[in-house]
């Protein structure tokens, strides 16, 4: 018994040597020192919330029908939940999206604590005219989007504030513009007032916005162009009107404009130097009853004059001169529907050295609505030719395609309804 108390110990001496034979080590020659506290982590904790339960600290001021995410507690969501009344809006609210319900009116008792409201989406409901409050929205110091596309309204529900930067009412009822509708408006950029019953927009309306970037008055009534556009004017749809002719000069003070889409109109005439504007990207006269072509300046690039009364394209109107040093950019150029009875002049390729694409496709007959297929037209490369290099691409002269298949480039896309 004395012998196994003796090696016990022996045992228990010899653990503790190995045990402590590190006790000297240096730890810090081989490991990295323990990082610094100067810096606090990038994530702050409330040492007061217990875990399971989301910290918000204004959980308890959202309106029960919407939503008030944690993570953006500036923004309520009261979206597709069939309201009929603008709930109560709680003061920190910036963001406010109230779209696809069934509201009818829009009181100011609404918006009495809403003052620092910078957006409101009241797209897609029934609000009407009558039931807007007057100053409703002018009484919203901050606001700077207001969307009201998709509603019954009969007119503008003016004033809005001077903050306000895009104002959307597309898809309404409204008949006309007045004249102090936009009084005031000196941040507007973006004004739509497409798919409306306006027939005319007079007088200097329009002059006050005096940064509008973006114009759209497609799909109304108008018999023609809205006057005194503002020179800082970038972007102007007028497609599906009644327009049948363009002032001379109308577009001489619009030295910024960057796209014109004016398709679905009646124009039969435009002057040869009509759009000879320096920063020109797109021009959009397709679905008109043109005869003759006009300038193209040389920093054009989309061209669409499909379904016109063209017989022939005169290239060299259109391109009156080449110089090398600064060649014309255009890229796409569209004529079908037309009555062309003879192929472009391969002057063309020459004065338009960027060309990638002209779609000839089919041509109207002489005296009816009949489509005639040009099949003396080659397509342009020939099919039996080699495909070209990889990373090459040449220019294409399209003829046969159905009309259907080429798509019409001439929506603005920035916005959806």
């Amino acid at each position: 018994m004395g012998i196994l108390i003796q090696l016990s110990v022996i045992a228990l001496l010899f653990g503790t040597k190995g045990f402590c034979q590190y006790d000297g080590y240096e730890y810090d020659n081989d490991y990295d020192p323990e990082p610094d506290n100067d810096y606090p982590p990038p994530f702050q904790f409330n040492p007061n919330i217990e875990y399971g339960v989301p910290y918000s600290p204004y959980a308890t001021d959202c309106a029960r029908e919407c939503f008030c995410p944690p993570a953006f507690p500036l923004t309520m969501y009261c979206d597709n939940r069939k309201l009929k009344a603008i709930p109560k809006i709680p003061a920190r609210i910036q963001q406010l999206n109230l779209q696809f319900n069934e509201i009818e009116a829009v009181m100011a008792k609404s918006f009495v604590n809403a003052t620092a409201l910078r957006e409101i989406n009241l797209s897609h409901n029934n609000i009407k005219s009558n039931r807007i409050d007057v100053g409703v929205f002018g009484k919203l110091p901050h606001l700077v989007q207001l969307y009201l596309h998709h509603n019954d309204l009969e007119e503008l529900p003016s004033p809005f504030p001077s903050s306000i930067e895009r104002l959307l009412v597309g898809f309404n009822k409204i008949s006309k513009v007045r004249d102090h509708d936009l009084k005031g408006l000196v941040n507007l950029t973006m004004l739509d007032l497409c798919n409306n019953n306006i027939e005319k927009i007079r007088g200097k309306t329009l002059t006050r916005t005096k940064n509008l970037m973006q114009l759209n008055i497609c799909n109304n009534k108008l018999h023609s162009m809205p006057l005194n556009l503002p020179p800082s004017l970038m972007y102007l749809s007028m497609e599906n009107n009644s327009i049948s002719k363009i002032p001379e000069d109308y577009f001489t003070q619009l030295q910024n404009l960057i796209a014109i889409r004016m398709s679905h109109n009646n124009l039969e005439e435009v002057p040869v130097k009509m759009f000879n504007l320096p920063n020109l990207v797109e021009l959009n006269l397709g679905y008109n009853k043109l005869q003759r072509v006009f300038f193209i300046p040389r920093s054009l690039e989309h061209l669409y004059l499909q379904d016109n009364e063209f017989e022939i394209l005169n290239i060299t109107l259109m391109c009156p001169t080449i110089d090398p040093m600064n060649t014309n950019r255009l890229t796409y150029l569209r004529v079908d529907q037309n009555k062309l009875k003879a192929p472009i002049s391969t002057y063309a390729f020459l004065c338009f050295p960027h060309i990638h694409s002209i779609y000839y496709g089919e041509q109207k007959r002489d005296g009816s609505d009949d489509t005639l297929q040009a099949r003396f037209f080659p397509q342009f490369p020939m099919p039996e030719e080699e495909e070209e290099e990889e990373g090459e691409e040449a220019p294409e002269y399209h003829h046969g395609q159905e009309h259907g298949d080429i798509e019409d480039e001439n929506d603005f896309d920035d916005y959806s309804y």
